[in-house]
């Protein structure tokens, strides 16, 4: 039967994410509850949004949960070690400066192990995408406690509750020098998807700070009743929109995460000063 004319624009074409993953590595590893997924397909759309081959895409990890990505995508991956995946990806962005490079990474990996490189990548500005899975935890090696997990919370390595005050990726991240800083949600996942698209977009090095529960090991001995609870609890009332900060009342606000693009500036890439510092200094030599 053909579809009336009138109604043709208000059908919708479902997004084939088929075309971006690899079916052999599926099902993935991730336990029932977790937003990695959720996580996984705001990316896909936002790469697809970029419009470029996916051969000119590179998506580098290193060890955990959301580190587990590169193995169910299509693109060119790669699979590191623990903490060091921004490192192989400053190698890949220096020798394939036209490649799109994103390094999915946890909070553990990134600011724990990897935090040394992760102050440096910010620092150097160099154009990669850093989205940073933060649910607070080591998911995947036994529950121990994070650099961003909250004061007081339970975890394997913290039984009578965490004292070590936690990291603010999007503070360290601005503090160090990258020159875009975000922060989204597995649960608002529609604008998670527009964020990692604007990051994509910028010209420098770009944090995006994906708060993402773990109902396995954190909500589990945080006493949350469920996923959904913790999600809830977290995501939608544990933060507010940048965009609504400023018409809500103090008490609205205080103790909240904030949502969306925080700081945004223009600074020279490094992959260009590089290129241009080569350049004069093989012009010099041959005069």
């Amino acid at each position: 039967m053909s579809v009336p004319a009138e109604k043709k624009e208000k059908i919708s074409v479902p997004f084939d994410y088929n075309k971006y993953l690899r079916p052999g590595k599926l099902p993935h590893i991730w336990c029932p509850g977790c937003g990695h997924g959720i996580v996984l397909k705001a990316m896909l759309r936002a790469i697809d949004k970029l419009g470029i081959d996916k051969d000119n895409v590179c998506v580098v990890s290193g060890i955990g949960c959301s580190s587990r990505t590169p193995g169910y995508v299509d693109f060119n991956t790669l699979h590191t070690l623990h903490g060091r995946a921004l490192s192989f990806a400053t190698g890949i962005k220096l020798a394939r400066p036209d490649m799109k490079v994103i390094v999915v990474t946890g909070d553990g990996d990134a600011l724990a192990i990897g935090g040394n490189h992760f102050i440096h990548t910010c620092r150097r500005n160099i154009d990669i995408t850093a989205l940073v899975f933060t649910n607070a935890i080591y998911g995947m090696t036994g529950g121990q406690y994070s650099p961003t997990t909250p004061l007081e919370s339970i975890a394997t390595t913290s039984r009578y509750g965490n004292i070590e005050p936690p990291f603010d990726t999007c503070e360290m991240a601005k503090a160090a020098g990258a020159t875009f800083v975000a922060r989204g949600t597995a649960y608002h996942t529609l604008e998670l998807e527009k964020t990692i698209y604007e990051a994509l977009m910028h010209k420098g090095t770009s944090v995006v700070d994906i708060i993402d529960a773990c109902p396995t090991y954190f909500g589990r001995m945080n006493k949350y009743k469920s996923a959904t609870h913790m999600m809830e609890a977290m995501e939608k009332d544990g933060t507010v929109s940048v965009k609504q900060v400023d018409k809500l009342p103090p008490e609205k606000v205080a103790g909240k995460m904030l949502r969306g693009v925080l700081h945004k500036i223009d600074r020279p890439e490094y992959c260009e000063q590089y290129a241009l510092l080569v350049q004069e200094k093989a012009q010099a030599k041959s005069k």
